[in-house]
C-alpha cells in the first residue's frame, strides 16, 4: 500500500461548511488523496491513508472480468450498456430499459437480479411512478446494470447464477484479483463486507482508492493481462463517451465527464465517496508525465457537499477554471432552502491540499 509519512497519520479535516443566516451550522470533515499513475502521492488533505469502503466507485473494477473475458462481444453489448454497467444510475426509463435488454441477451429477467428495489434516484421519473400507483422493481435499483453484467459472465464462464452475488462466487474471486492488482493492495489485506446491493463492497486505503482510478486512466499496469488492460480501457471510454447511463439527467456526474470529454472519469460511492481519473493529457497541470487519481471521503457520509469538495478539489490542482469552474461551482453548491424554496444558506469549502515533490511508490 501507499506510503505516505512517518509516524502517526493526520485525522480528517474540514472539507465543506453549510452556513445558515451567515453563520455556521454544520461542519462536514473527511480526507483527499491525489495519487500519480506511479503510486507517488501528490496531494492530500487530512488522512489519505483512511480505510474506506469503495461502495459504487468499485463498479468500473468489478465489470473488468467480464468484459475481459469477451463478455461484450458474446453478448453484442453496446457503448451504453457497457456505461451503465459500471453505473449508478438514476432508473429512468433509458436506464431500465438497457438493463432489462442485457438480461435478456443471457435469458434472463429482473427477478434473477438479487440487487433488491428502491425508487428511482430521478425525481420525475419517481413521481410517475407514484402517479401510475406502480411500485419499483429491480430494475430501477441503481445498481441493476452492474447485476445485469453479473449474471451475464456467469453464463459466459459457465458458472452458477443463482449465487452469483455471494463472496465465494468464482466471479467475485475474480473481481477482487482484479481490484487487488489495479489497487495496489494484496488480496488477502482487502477488507470485505456486504453492500448496499447485496454483493461485496471492498475495504482500502482512500490513497489506493485513488491509486486505482489513475490507473484506470494509465497504462498497462505490471502483472496485467492484455485482455484485462484492454478492457478496462475500454470501460472507461464507455464511461465518458456515454454519461448518461452512469449517472442520469441532471446528475453531477454525468455532468462532470460531459465537460471534459474523455479526459476525465468520474464515479460517486455511497456515504460521501467520490473518485476522479485524469488522464495524462489533463494531468500535465500537475506537472505529471502519467495519469493521476483522485479520490475522497466524506466523514460523516454526507452526500450534500461532496460535489462541492470535488470541484475545489480539481480546481486546487488547477485541472479546471474559467467559465467551466463557474458552470461545475453553480452544479455542485447548492443553495440551502426552506420549506418555501427561500435561499437561507449556502455551502463552502474550507480546505487547502498539501502538496508533495514526491512520496513512496505503491509498489
Amino acid at each position: 500500500m501507499i506510503g505516505v509519512r512517518g509516524g502517526s497519520l493526520p485525522e480528517s479535516v474540514p472539507l465543506l461548511v453549510v452556513r445558515r443566516g451567515g453563520v455556521v451550522e454544520s461542519v462536514h470533515r473527511g480526507s483527499v488523496a491525489v495519487v500519480a499513475e506511479d503510486g507517488r502521492l501528490l496531494a492530500a488533505a487530512g488522512d489519505p491513508e483512511e480505510l474506506v469502503f469503495l461502495r459504487s466507485s468499485a463498479k468500473p473494477v468489478q465489470l473488468v472480468p467480464f468484459l475481459a473475458g469477451g463478455g461484450e462481444k458474446r453478448f453484442g453489448l453496446s457503448t451504453e450498456e457497457i456505461a451503465l454497467a459500471a453505473a449508478s444510475h438514476g432508473g429512468e426509463p433509458f436506464h431500465t430499459r438497457a438493463a432489462a435488454a442485457m438480461l435478456a441477451r443471457g435469458g434472463f429477467t429482473a427477478a434473477d437480479l438479487h440487487c433488491g428495489a428502491h425508487p428511482p434516484m430521478h425525481e420525475e421519473t419517481a413521481r410517475a411512478l407514484a402517479f401510475r400507483r406502480e411500485d419499483p422493481g429491480p430494475l430501477h435499483n441503481n445498481c441493476s446494470g452492474k447485476h445485469a453484467a453479473m449474471l451475464l459472465a456467469c453464463r459466459l464462464f459457465g458458472e452458477d447464477a443463482k449465487t452469483y452475488w455471494q463472496p465465494s462466487h468464482p466471479l467475485q474471486k475474480k473481481i477482487l484479483s482484479a481490484l487487488s492488482l489495479l489497487a495496489g493492495v494484496p488480496a488477502a489485506a482487502i477488507g470485505l463486507a456486504v453492500d448496499g446491493c447485496s454483493v461485496p463492497v471492498f475495504r482500502i486505503p482512500l490513497a489506493n482508492l485513488a491509486l486505482l482510478y489513475a490507473r484506470l486512466k494509465g497504462a498497462r499496469v505490471r502483472g496485467e493481462a492484455p485482455r484485462a488492460f484492454r478492457a478496462r480501457v475500454r470501460i472507461a471510454e464507455a464511461m465518458t463517451s456515454a454519461p448518461e447511463m452512469v449517472a442520469g439527467t441532471g446528475r453531477f456526474t454525468t455532468n462532470l465527464m460531459r465537460a471534459f470529454g474523455g479526459d476525465l472519469l468520474a464515479k460517486e460511492g455511497a456515504e460521501g465517496v467520490y473518485a476522479v481519473g485524469v488522464a495524462p493529457s489533463l494531468a500535465r497541470s500537475l506537472s505529471a508525465t502519467s495519469s493521476v487519481g483522485i479520490a475522497l471521503k466524506i466523514e460523516d457520509g454526507a452526500e450534500r457537499g461532496r460535489d462541492a469538495v470535488t470541484v475545489e478539489v480539481l480546481r486546487q490542482l488547477g485541472l479546471v477554471s474559467g467559465a467551466r469552474l463557474t458552470a461545475l461551482r453553480r452544479l455542485a453548491r447548492r443553495p440551502v432552502k426552506n420549506v418555501r424554496g427561500d435561499v437561507v444558506g449556502d455551502m463552502r469549502t474550507v480546505f487547502r491540499l498539501d502538496r508533495f515533490a514526491s512520496r513512496e511508490r505503491a509498489e
